[in-house]
């Protein structure tokens, strides 16, 4: 510089201080991101997208949309540091199941040192197994989210996809839906061609994923006593008349038939994994269902 201001005077020093400006604002130095802050990856290591999916706008009641799409993030990170959308991860919960390693990467997930059982992979991963993950979503922020159950259950289910119905099924029964258990259960009849059989097998099915609990064993622990009462009625031989009337005539209304009149298909003798049956539960919440276990309703 001082050298041009010998050489060209004034206007040559005010010409190169111009360029000089021009060229900072157009090319910024480069600054270094803050160590130990984590960046949002620029696409998923399976797809290979943009960590963000698009919400369709919603129609009003003449069909016109009356939102642009939205895109928002779906950013699920891994503990050794790879990304992924959230579905992309859980289409590869078979391998990650078996292996606890990341797909992309190979490096080990859980928290612990201890591997999944060889024998079941799928159900037995080592007690206090968790793999911690750091998800950005519409939502927000889910930091040392285990999204160990949701890879176990995807891998279960990816295995046996005829679990799937019996596991929707479980869940309305814990949440006291009794006109979609009945739906449920009338749509696989249908599917099932009346086969009474099957169907006792999928209303009596018992989740490995919950420690071999039945949909008893869950309307029970979630003080539903309408799906409770319903469970008894199809698949218990409980005589008709111990029902309240109102569970009668709930029944009656919907067209529920009473499959079994056999001790050996009665929903209350099915024990956990732990040996607990339906009683037994009912037992520990006395001041819930004391009245049951009182008359000896939940007893095979």
């Amino acid at each position: 510089l001082s050298k041009n201001l010998k050489s060209s005077g004034s206007a040559s020093v005010s010409y190169q201080i111009d360029i000089i400006l021009e060229v900072t604002l157009i090319h910024p130095p480069a600054t270094a991101s803050p160590i130990g802050k984590s960046t949002m990856a620029a696409v998923c290591r399976a797809c290979e997208d943009p960590l963000v999916i698009v919400l369709e706008p919603e129609s009003d009641d003449e069909g016109q949309t009356v939102e642009d799409p939205q895109n928002v993030p779906d950013d699920l990170e891994l503990p050794c540091g790879c990304h992924f959308h959230w579905q992309c991860l859980l289409d590869q919960s078979q391998e990650i199941a078996i292996s606890l390693n990341c797909p992309s990467c190979q490096k080990y997930l859980p928290s612990n040192t201890q591997g999944p059982s060889v024998t079941n992979p799928f159900l037995h991963t080592s007690s206090g197994a968790a793999i911690l993950t750091r998800y950005v979503n519409e939502g927000g922020l889910q930091d040392a989210l285990d999204i160990l159950p949701n890879i176990t259950e995807e891998a279960y289910l990816a295995a046996n996809p005829d679990a799937r119905p019996a596991r929707a099924y479980h869940l309305m029964c814990a949440e006291g839906d009794v006109q979609g258990v009945v739906d449920l259960l009338q749509d696989a009849n249908e599917e099932l061609a009346g086969d009474v059989a099957q169907l006792g097998q999928l209303i009596r099915y018992q989740d490995p994923l919950a420690g071999g609990k039945s949909a008893l064993h869950l309307a029970l622990e979630k003080e539903q006593e309408e799906v409770v009462w319903l469970l008894l009625w199809i698949a218990s031989p409980v005589p008709t008349d111990v029902f309240p009337v109102s569970a009668r005539q709930a029944a009656e209304s919907l067209q529920i038939v009473r499959l079994t009149n056999d001790n050996a298909e009665d929903i209350r003798a099915l024990r956990t994994e732990a040996g607990q049956t339906a009683e037994d539960v009912a037992r520990s919440k006395p001041a819930r269902w004391g009245a049951l276990v009182d008359a000896g309703i939940l007893r095979a």
